[in-house]
């Protein structure tokens, strides 16, 4: 079936501008638009590229729907083609998320659902501690750009986890048609501050090895960074795309492994850094709309940045075609332990 006859609708590329984040709405993937715990019997709302979805429970089961619960009977609002014309969205619950389908749901399969190899699938057992909740002004695409740029955490979190003093500095990136995958790999780099204060850590310096997993349907970054003396900090960063000028990450610091109380205080880091980067974050994403606006800087940190547009490019441009297929290479519920370089 064609988009259009779906009533799928697509911002048409702008020919002025190159990279315009806010534009890029791709479909047919999974969200993970909260975390199962704060689903019960009353109902919550979010929202995917402008696309309510209302959530809630019924005899422990999650339904979500377009529409809240208490109103559908009294509107007549038609259901739109993200529910097939029966109001309510395709659900499924892993790894203490819950996930909504954002597409035509006669393509909504479970093993589209990406494997996160540290967390456990049935989200039993994680702690609430390891969850934390925040908010971008800026689009997701955006905002995941500037997780996969490396000079930014140096420079806007030093104070926290580190600038960017070392001995060496090595970045590598592979990626296939649905994923980008980046490696840091840095040798005597100076202790990252909340683990000398929190963490217990006493030495001068710390190896540091940090891979960053991006599926570019819907967001999800998985990164696994270990410091070396110290711990590993797995966590997941869905960023959830409200808009074109805001996006939610509902984040899991897993965390479990570290001693206390780095455990504990590790995951509150996200209240931290959160406003760092949103302070860069949107005047930037702002002037991407503005024509009068310089919007891009560079760096010598950018192949993975720009590796990640070209991937997006490609692929909204293949759904504009009314190709909504997963490429050959992609296979989101592959066991990434090997690559993230998870210690068995």
């Amino acid at each position: 079936m064609k988009p259009e006859d779906k009533g799928i609708r697509f911002a048409a590329p702008d020919e002025k501008r190159d990279w315009v984040p806010g534009n890029i709405d791709l479909r047919d993937t999974w969200f993970p638009v909260a975390y199962s715990a704060d689903i019960g019997g009353r109902t919550v709302r979010r929202v995917i590229h402008a696309q309510d979805v209302y959530l809630w429970r019924e005899q422990g089961r999650v339904r979500a729907a377009e529409l809240h619960p208490e109103l559908s009977g009294q509107l007549r609002r038609r259901p739109s083609a993200f529910t097939g014309g029966s109001g309510h969205y395709p659900v499924r619950e892993r790894y203490g998320y819950v996930w909504v389908w954002y597409g035509n749901p006669d393509n909504a399969h479970e093993e589209l659902i990406p494997r996160i190899p540290f967390l456990p699938a049935d989200g039993i057992g994680i702690p609430r501690y390891t969850q934390r909740s925040v908010r971008f002004d800026a689009s997701s695409p955006l905002s995941v750009e500037n997780l996969i740029d490396l000079t930014h955490a140096d420079f806007l979190h030093a104070n926290t986890i580190g600038d960017g003093q070392s001995d060496s500095d090595v970045v590598e990136f592979s990626s296939t048609s649905e994923t980008l995958t980046r490696t840091r790999i840095v040798t005597r780099k100076s202790v990252a501050p909340v683990m000398r204060w929190i963490g217990g850590v006493r030495a001068q310096y710390q190896d540091l090895r940090a891979v960053l997993h991006v599926h570019l349907r819907n967001n999800l970054c998985i990164s696994y960074p270990s410091f070396e003396p110290g711990y590993a900090i797995p966590n997941v960063q869905p960023f959830v795309p409200v808009g074109r000028h805001r996006s939610r990450v509902d984040q899991t610091n897993y965390t479990v492994h570290a001693p206390a109380p780095f455990r504990w205080l590790m995951p509150r880091i996200s209240y931290v850094i959160q406003p760092q980067d949103n302070s860069v974050l949107r005047p930037q994403n702002a002037r991407y709309f503005d024509t009068g606006q310089r919007r891009d800087l560079s760096s010598r940190f950018d192949a993975p940045g720009n590796r990640y547009r070209v991937l997006l490019a490609r692929l909204a441009q293949r759904q504009q075609q009314g190709d909504f297929s997963y490429g050959a290479d992609a296979d989101p519920a592959m066991d990434i332990s090997q690559l993230l370089g998870m210690k068995a």
